[in-house]
């Protein structure tokens, strides 16, 4: 409050709505439901690979009424529901979809940043920022997808003074919701979620709360900024505390840590000799990927799941790298001291590329044959994008060329030309 003379001033401060955030509702299951009018109305599972072994990568709405959800085993989910739908996953066309998607939003608000295959934000400006224009624009857009792309990609939009509480929103109703979080909505608004259910917070993340008395998203919103900063070990936890009453809180920078592929066998490739192939295939793919990015690597690990449940991993550095060679030659002698166990199958195998730098930051050797492997790499670069991942490839990949095919992970959308199969 500011006194002049007799009168008392009371100055508010009103947070403007500066986020939409667009969260696709069982993004796959909705494409295969649009591009397939047989499967509308009816439970669909998603799978990596259809076989019972595996799991399921997307459930649609009629699935997950029956408890089928990410991570459920299909021998379960069929259990639930005899009448599952079955459906390989085809990253391709997600990708696809996703491009269109982004498209039609960009048209009728633009998209600040992409997120995921299925999340991306908006930040609002002018008269958008008014609750009434803000929920307007969200019914457009809504409208637009149904029109544009198609009626059963429905989204979740939540609308708030920053990316975290428009993102929340999101969770409030689901699916089609349409849900704006204000100033006055602050904290009560959050009080019916769970923890988990706030982005930020993991299964070790609310293990770390519940040891400082914090049970409920109720409890975390009273927490001052010391607990809070206790909770996530630094500043990450006066971040959360600003996040929570709706202050715009920039982006840290953020540098890419890793590229993996990984991969589920399917029963004819799961052998010590199939899975080897495999991880050849998957190795080569990162390494495209990683020159893609103009950048080299300095260590390479190798991780096998078994059918039993147990599993091996092995991790080994190198010189800082984008050649294929160097790499499948790495990935050879990690695999030379794999054991072979009777009877005992691997199931799931994956490589990642560690320690990651600016090719340009590299120090070169004058006694080596960079050049040669990087002309032998580009070209053989350049003849996949323009022909197909397989027109060109080393040879300890051949028994694998039909496996391994494109995924889309949390926070990367694959690039067909770099990926594709």
């Amino acid at each position: 409050m500011l006194a002049r003379g007799r009168f008392v001033i009371e100055v508010t401060s009103v947070m403007p709505l500066r986020a939409l955030y667009i969260d696709f509702n069982s993004y796959f299951a909705s494409v295969e439901q649009q591009r397939r009018p047989e499967l509308r109305g009816k439970p669909v599972a998603v799978l990596p690979v259809v076989a019972d072994t595996t799991c399921c990568i997307a459930a649609s709405y009629e699935a997950r009424r029956f408890g089928i959800k990410t991570g459920t085993l299909v021998r379960d989910a069929k259990r639930l529901c005899p009448d599952l739908q079955l459906v390989a996953a085809q990253p391709a066309v997600y990708v696809d979809y996703h491009r269109r998607l982004v498209e039609v939003i960009e048209s009728r608000a633009h998209v600040e940043k992409v997120l995921s295959v299925d999340e991306m934000y908006c930040e609002l400006s002018g008269s958008a920022r008014q609750r009434d224009q803000a929920l307007a624009l969200g019914r457009e857009i809504k409208q637009a997808i149904a029109a544009t792309v198609g009626t059963e990609l429905r989204c979740s939009i939540g609308i708030a003074s920053n990316v975290f509480l428009a993102k929340t929103a999101t969770e409030l109703q689901k699916p089609d919701g349409l849900v704006a979080i204000e100033e006055q909505d602050l904290p009560g608004r959050l009080f019916s979620l769970k923890l988990r259910d706030l982005y930020g917070i993991g299964a070790n993340m609310e293990k770390r709360l519940h040891a400082l008395g914090i049970q409920s998203v109720e409890a975390l919103c009273k927490a001052g900024k010391p607990v809070l900063r206790q909770a996530w070990g630094g500043v990450g936890g006066e971040r959360m505390h600003a996040r929570l009453r709706g202050e715009w809180v920039p982006e840290l920078p953020s540098d890419r840590a890793s590229i993996g592929h990984s991969h589920v066998l399917p029963p004819a490739l799961r052998s010590h000799e199939a899975a080897c192939s495999v991880l050849h295939r998957l190795v080569q793919k990162a390494a495209m990927r990683l020159r893609s990015y103009g950048m080299v690597s300095g260590a390479l690990h190798v991780h096998v799941s078994r059918i039993d449940g147990s599993s091996w991993e092995k991790h080994a550095r190198l010189a800082p790298t984008q050649d294929t060679l160097q790499l499948l030659s790495t990935l050879k002698t990690l695999w030379s001291g794999y054991p072979v166990v009777v009877k005992v199958a691997p199931l799931k195998i994956g490589i990642t590329l560690l320690d990651l730098h600016a090719r340009s930051d590299q120090s070169r050797s004058l006694f080596d044959d960079l050049e040669i492997r990087d002309r032998l790499n580009a070209a053989v670069d350049r003849v996949n994008s323009r022909y197909g991942k397989n027109a060109v490839y080393f040879g300890g990949a051949h028994q694998a060329l039909g496996a391994a095919p494109m995924r889309i992970a949390f926070n990367h959308i694959p690039d067909p030309v770099i990926e594709g199969d």
